[in-house]
């Protein structure tokens, strides 16, 4: 017999997603962390659930159907959850005929989304600048959860509810099915499921050198509480957002605000920046991000990015506690052409991982297709 039937490698968002889709289908799940709780790109995140951004097939249907499950594990587990959908702002021109021409086309591909007119967009987040801004793309798809408590509740309830079994703190140092091994322990299992984040190096780092995955880092930021009862509403996504998700490049209109983008700031591609923010039950208000690319990953944060994202927020969003509490950078690996990446390099051993930014916004769906697809 073995000790497990199904071990899971990694306690990020997609390992935790793993975990809850082999429990829910009865199988005994041993849960391998080597940090003591996960802190990696899955707390290190807006905490946004985002199908808005996921371009139309099989990405979005990916990212509804993580939508759903998130929203009866949360119901389960007892995770706060704020369903107010999102705003992507436009204060120019060529943002608003971006949009307007995406919320026409939306609906055939599948978005759930409409334009706002401006007392619209700040009827649903008064936090928004009303100097300047001409609508807003309202879409009620996005969810917001607290990373950090997430991280922490979700292993708990999976230990309580489904008695998955947790080994925080135990790096997995070889697999040798059906033997996994840690520095202190050996289990024997049937399967394996890899979800090690940006490390291509501990395990299979042979299949990892010949995936094409690179990595990404991000700086963030989070903003001291709020007063009492203010809320933000509404996820906001500024007019950078536009360039960045690529549900956006079925508008034919984008390519000339990118031109514009690129020559009016063009500090803003450099560092890959787009501006979103989204509020904590506790009333903070997280910030971000940037993006920069490479195999090796500086370990020192740039002021300047800070600077840049603080300064594009203020246009377009008017917080009565501006002050910044909290900054950090993450890392998250990416797949140039795919959703996510999966290989199976023995019979018994699954990887996935590679979900780029959209960790929190696919997990579950991809989790599912991977108990389905492997069973």
């Amino acid at each position: 017999m073995p000790d497990a039937e199904v071990a899971i490698v990694g306690g990020g968002i997609v390992g935790l997603a793993h975990a809850y889709r082999y429990a829910i289908r009865r199988r005994t799940v041993v849960l391998f962390e080597r940090d003591e709780y996960a802190q990696g790109a899955s707390i290190r995140n807006f905490g946004m659930i985002w199908p808005i951004g996921q371009p139309a097939g099989e990405r979005l249907q990916l990212a509804l159907r993580s939508r759903e499950i998130w929203l009866e594990l949360a119901a389960q587990a007892g995770l706060e959850i704020v369903d107010r959908g999102s705003l992507h702002v436009a204060y120019r021109d060529d943002e608003a005929e971006v949009i307007r021409e995406f919320a026409e086309a939306a609906p055939q591909h599948g978005y759930q989304c409409r334009w706002m007119s401006a007392a619209e967009a700040r009827a649903v987040s008064p936090a928004l600048r009303a100097e300047g801004l001409l609508g807003a793309l309202w879409s009620a798809t996005e969810l917001v959860v607290d990373p950090r408590r997430v991280a922490r509740r979700l292993p708990a309830f999976l230990e309580e509810r489904y008695g998955v079994r947790l080994r925080y703190g135990s790096p997995v140092i070889a697999i040798e099915p059906p033997i996994v091994r840690t520095a202190r322990e050996s289990w024997n299992v049937e399967r394996v499921v890899v979800c090690g984040g940006h490390d291509f190096l501990s395990l299979y780092p042979e299949v990892f050198s010949a995936s094409g995955l690179f990595r990404c880092k991000l700086q963030m930021m989070r903003s001291r509480p709020q007063p009492p009862g203010w809320r933000l509403g509404a996820a906001i996504a500024g007019g950078l957002t536009l360039r960045f998700y690529p549900s956006f490049r079925l508008c034919s209109s984008l390519p000339a605000l990118d031109r514009r983008v690129a020559a009016e700031t063009p500090e803003f591609d450099r560092y890959g920046i787009h501006v979103m923010a989204s509020q904590t039950p506790e009333g903070q208000v997280t910030i971000g991000d940037s993006h920069e690319y490479g195999p090796a990953v500086n370990i020192f944060d740039k002021p300047e990015i800070d600077h840049l994202i603080g300064k594009y927020l203020r246009a377009f969003l008017d917080l009565p506690v501006p002050e910044i509490a909290e900054r950090w950078h993450g890392i998250y690996s990416k797949h140039p052409e795919h959703a996510f990446f999966a290989a199976t390099p023995e019979p018994s051993v699954r990887i996935v991982t590679g979900l780029g930014g959209a960790g929190m916004t696919l997990s579950f769906g991809v989790a599912e297709k991977t108990c389905e697809e492997w069973r």
